[in-house]
């Protein structure tokens, strides 16, 4: 592998601010005194903050339905899907299409803001698209997707059962799941022969000075500096812990002259870092990125063995303006279908949200060294894990003028 699916994907959450998502979600966004401050929208469009002890069921739209059972596959054309840059696997891509007599046309965005202001774009259309849970509320809201229709999603079942019916899209109405990740530590297990009991604590050990690296997204670093504190709370609007957090990554500058990247996959595994704050699919992305003659065992990831770190997914939905919309549905089955997962996943680094993938399983069949097993993601930790979730629009500025100071301070 020579690409890394979710780099230049720090932003993705900054949408709040932005003003095409706004508009979508029936929010204004007026320039004032240099910086956009938002009105809020009329309750009957205002969406609530799914939570997973607050699951949302997302509302149907009278004018937006879902298609009809039985329906054939549209045949000839192209159907297009709008994805993050390398997030799947051309030849699963090519395997649909010439299954079905189409052409697939992947068209790309960077940033979750990015992909919302083209789908609102007039004469844009796209069949299918990768949205990340902590939006689709709004993109619902702003009618961008259309409810799925589950006769064609005959493998749903093979998904894990807390995402047959996840808690920010109760009954998959608008949603299948795509892949699932955590956000720990990847480290050279060379270098580092002991990790404290906290974890977290090894991107503040100055033992690390100038090989340390903290992930290039507000969210995940301000609540790296929670967990490090033990708050658990990642989507607290209390300004005070926000601040707090803020304060905490600040210390790093000194301390181990600390750098932000997306890069951990390669930065660790060529030995320019020690220490990265990374995903988990950064670790089985590093093992492509060791020398012909360095052993995966050079490479160790962490994560809580309590399981209280951070837990997400990503999901595939069908937006509004497709134009393809049997053949879409039959696109989100397929990459449901857990052969064509696990080469996908062979692919991206990104495990998808099966439950074929098993430590054991990933093991045996070579995807993942032994030493790494803690990257593999399970049902249990999506349960047990921690949420980074929607934000109001002024919760999200907290955490956005916050990460701003530390960048700035850098």
């Amino acid at each position: 592998m020579t690409f890394h699916p979710r780099e230049n994907r720090g932003s993705r959450r900054q949408f709040l601010t932005l003003g095409a998502l706004a508009a979508a979600a029936g929010t204004g966004v007026l320039a004032g005194c240099g910086r956009q401050r938002e009105e809020a929208a009329p309750p009957s469009e205002q969406v609530a903050l799914s939570r997973p002890d607050k699951p949302a069921t997302l509302p149907l739209h009278s004018d937006v339905p879902a298609i009809k059972d039985g329906l054939a596959p549209e045949k000839g054309g192209t159907l297009k899907i709008f994805n993050y840059p390398e997030y799947i696997s051309p030849d699963v891509i090519k395997a649909f299409g010439e299954e079905h007599g189409v052409t697939v046309e992947v068209t790309t965005f960077t940033t979750q803001d990015e992909a919302i202001a083209k789908l609102r774009t007039a004469g844009t259309a796209f069949d299918v698209y990768f949205p990340t849970p902590d939006i689709v509320g709004k993109l619902v809201a702003g009618k961008l997707l259309q409810p799925l229709n589950r006769s064609y999603l005959t493998n749903l079942g093979n998904a894990w059962p807390e995402l047959q019916d996840p808690f920010y899209d109760k009954g998959s109405r608008y949603t299948v799941p795509y892949t699932a990740f955590t956000t720990g530590i990847l480290y050279r297990a060379d270098r580092v022969p002991t990790v404290p009991a906290n974890g977290w604590d090894l991107i503040w050990d100055p033992a690390h000075k100038g090989q340390t690296y903290v992930l290039d997204d507000g969210r995940e670093g301000l609540s790296l500096a929670m967990l490090k504190v033990g708050k658990t709370d990642l989507n607290t609007e209390d300004p005070a812990v926000i601040k707090a957090a803020g304060e905490e990554l600040l210390k790093l500058n000194s301390t181990v002259n600390v750098k932000v990247s997306a890069g951990g996959y390669q930065l660790v595994a060529e030995g320019q870092a020690t220490v990265h704050h990374a995903w988990s699919g950064d670790a089985v992305n590093a093992q492509s990125y060791l020398g012909e003659d360095v052993a995966a065992d050079v490479l160790a990831y962490w994560f809580p063995t309590d399981r209280k770190g951070p837990v997400g997914t990503d999901t595939i939905a069908i937006p509004r303006s497709a134009e393809k919309p049997v053949l879409a549905h039959l696109f989100l089955n397929h990459m449901i279908d857990n052969d064509i997962a696990l080469e996908n996943f062979g692919f991206t680094g990104y495990q998808p949200a099966l439950s074929v993938v098993t430590p054991e399983k990933m093991i045996a069949d070579e995807f993942i060294a032994e030493n790494l097993s803690s990257a593999i993601v399970s049902p249990a930790h999506y349960r047990d894990g921690l949420q980074e979730l929607q934000l109001s629009p002024a919760g999200d500025r907290l955490w956005l003028d916050e990460w701003a100071k530390f960048k700035a301070g850098k």
